[in-house]
């Protein structure tokens, strides 16, 4: 067992450092603080390949292998994780499902759009009504001749606004379950679809975040990733995919918070030294400390069995519990250790705190990570 990385690996690190601690972290602030979508940021990601990082080569993309994509979510993140959910949503949830379960053609439509960024991808499958409990959806897909027309709602969905394409799923037959949902590839310029921007969020505010209204939507059959049955196995998958991604953006978070907690010990005096001398200050920064190695070798095991095209469900459920629920505690201890000030935001740690909060929310809240790793340890389902 090797742990250390490849020099491609470690080159993909220090580039994309580079990039994020030059472009996007001075800005973070400005942008959280306006609650708006930094499109100029963007259009400097799209040359350099991010959107597509982990889509191979011949569909458009870098071709990075999955421990090099989850080092340079995790760089991006700990700058802005505002700034990686555009990036791991278009990747992770959209475009790499589509090179899972797409047609040749789909493939070739969809994947070099997504890869340079000429489009974006955002994934519906929350809705309203149903979260935790997605198979209780309620947007509906009815055959009609040759085409398919969709009606319902989704929420909380990342891209939303600014996205080009929609992964959809919904149910064909409501009495058939799971057995009778299916995946659409859904152009958001289709007639009767529709994002409304969700304001007031808690943190990534220079995401976009949307509730999507679909009425009447009619898509061609060729629309459909997979067939009829398939629609919740491409969901699962998808965020075996994403929570992946998302462990890592939870380890750039959380590493993010180290460090704001260390440079503030060490130029921090009270009593007539640095705090960082202080033994309960050093205490709360190795426990940091540890718990994001941890979290980081969790997420790059999840990968490294990916990039062996081994399945990961339970691997992923693992990273992504675990990171989430670091970065949180790391955040609440990074604002503990700047005091008073930690409390306003001329220091980052109160945003980083705000945006680790939902990390523990969605692809799959903690406690529902909790009953994945459960139902794999005792071989009984929860969910029934």
């Amino acid at each position: 067992m090797d742990f250390r990385l490849t020099e491609d690996q470690e080159a993909v690190r220090s580039s994309v450092r580079e990039f994020a601690q030059r472009e996007i972290a001075p800005y973070a602030r400005d942008w959280d603080r306006e609650e708006r979508f930094p499109w100029e940021v963007v259009e400097k990601i799209k040359p350099l390949g991010y959107f597509g990082a982990p889509i191979p080569e011949e569909h458009g993309g870098m071709g990075l292998d999955a421990i090099s994509y989850a080092i340079l979510v995790e760089e991006i993140a700990r700058a802005d994780s505002s700034i990686r959910s555009i990036i791991s949503v278009n990747c992770s949830l959209v475009g790499l499902t589509i090179v899972k379960w797409g047609t040749a053609e789909q493939k070739a439509r969809w994947n070099p759009k997504l890869a340079s960024g000429e489009i974006f991808g955002c994934f519906g499958l929350t809705e309203p009504d149903s979260g935790s409990d997605a198979g209780a959806m309620k947007t509906r897909a009815v055959r009609d001749g040759d085409d398919w027309v969709l009606s319902g709602s989704k929420m909380f969905i990342t891209n939303g606004t600014v996205a080009g394409l929609a992964l959809i799923i919904a149910q064909t037959d409501p009495g058939a379950g799971s057995k009778g949902t299916a995946a659409f590839l859904v152009p958001c310029d289709t007639p009767g679809f529709e994002a409304r921007e969700i304001h007031g969020k808690l943190g990534l505010r220079a995401s976009s975040t949307a509730s999507l209204h679909l009425d009447g939507v009619r898509v061609p059959n060729d629309a459909m990733l997979g067939g009829i049955g398939d629609g919740m196995k491409i969901a699962l998958s998808t965020l075996d995919n994403g929570r992946v991604g998302l462990g890592a953006s939870c380890v750039g978070l959380a590493q993010a918070c180290l460090d704001a907690g260390l440079d503030y010990a060490k130029n921090r005096t009270q009593f007539g030294k640095p705090i960082a001398a202080f033994q309960l200050v050093q205490e709360m920064l190795a426990d940091m400390a540890v718990k994001i190695d941890a979290a980081r070798l969790l997420v790059y095991r999840a990968a490294a069995l990916k990039d062996q095209g081994v399945r990961n469900t339970l691997e992923a459920s693992m990273a992504k519990y675990f990171a989430s629920e670091t970065a949180v505690e790391c955040a609440n201890l990074s604002i503990q250790i700047h005091g008073g000030y930690g409390y306003i935001d001329e220091y980052p740690v109160g945003r980083y705190l705000r945006d680790a909060r939902v990390t523990t929310l969605y692809e799959g809240t903690s406690q529902i990570q909790k009953l994945l790793i459960g139902r794999h340890l005792t071989g009984e389902n929860a969910f029934v």
